[in-house]
């Protein structure tokens, strides 16, 4: 019985967090079809155990000859605390699924891990958490991903204003890191939540979101150095739109030349409702 409550948790689990538009702060929704496939597989399953378990049910009250038929049930009380544990290591994600909040992440996971540029840093590149600068170097070949930043040095050229939305973030941020250069005195919008290093003058904030390659255990916080008018004053985890003209700088705290952003104009926003931006292939 316990694995039909089990099977049943989990379904309810996956159509809740699609129902409630949860899922895209777990995974890129690229990838959605394949926990929409998990609901059919575990109705599917959950179907199979009830019917075994009602004709299991129908044989043994047919079979049934009283507590003298010789059935040993020595073993049956010697298991039942590990049924019941695995029952609970089972059913504890469908809890904590449930009826825990899903958190949004923030400016606090920045300050925490700190803001650095892990493909710079000596070590395993693949378990460093990104941060600033999306790199997927790891997922190409070394002749594709110069293809690929190929077409997107060639793509953003041809535009006016460079737009960093949700859904072109990582590609497009990835392109103007690696090519600074290519578009000094572009005009480039972007939008996202404010952070201040202690690093930084007065008049400057990173401008920041957090992005999912594949699923949130792999998630980077992104964004761009703003330098800011005068008039604008913000703190942290402020969201804002801004647009500006493009330059570089040689930042020190990173011992590399980064874009900046000379912003022009600005709004505050609301958080949007999905905060989170994705890589797209």
């Amino acid at each position: 019985m316990f694995r039909i409550l089990v099977l049943i948790g989990f379904t309810y689990l996956f159509m809740h967090l699609h129902a409630s538009g949860n899922i895209s702060k777990y995974i890129n929704m690229k990838y959605s079809y394949i926990s929409e496939s998990a609901i059919y597989i575990f109705i599917f399953f959950t179907l199979i155990c009830i019917y075994f378990y009602v004709k299991k049910d129908n044989e043994h009250d047919h079979n049934h000859c009283g507590p003298d038929c010789g059935h040993n049930h020595d073993n049956e009380d010697n298991t039942w605390w590990k049924r019941g544990f695995t029952f609970f290591v089972l059913i504890l994600p469908v809890a904590t699924g449930l009826f825990l909040p899903t958190a949004t992440l923030d400016s606090n996971i920045v300050a925490k891990k700190g803001l650095f540029f892990s493909a710079y840093k000596e070590g395993d590149a693949y378990s460093q958490r990104q941060f600033l600068q999306p790199d997927t170097t790891s997922y190409y070949g070394k002749d594709d991903y110069s293809e690929l930043m190929d077409k997107g040095v060639k793509k953003l050229q041809k535009q006016e204003t460079i737009t960093l939305g949700e859904n072109n973030l990582l590609n497009d941020l990835e392109t103007i890191y690696n090519y600074p250069g290519q578009f000094i005195d572009k005009q480039v919008t972007i939008t996202g939540f404010s952070y201040r290093e202690k690093e930084l003058s007065e008049n400057q904030i990173f401008l920041l979101r957090f992005g999912i390659i594949h699923c949130i255990a792999d998630s980077g916080v992104y964004g761009m150095l703003l330098d800011l008018p005068k008039d604008l004053k913000t703190k942290n985890d402020e969201w804002l739109q801004v647009s500006g003209k493009l330059e570089t700088i040689y930042y020190q705290p990173f011992k590399k030349t980064i874009p900046v952003l000379k912003v022009t104009s600005w709004k505050k926003i609301a958080q949007p409702e999905d905060p989170y931006a994705y890589r797209s292939y």
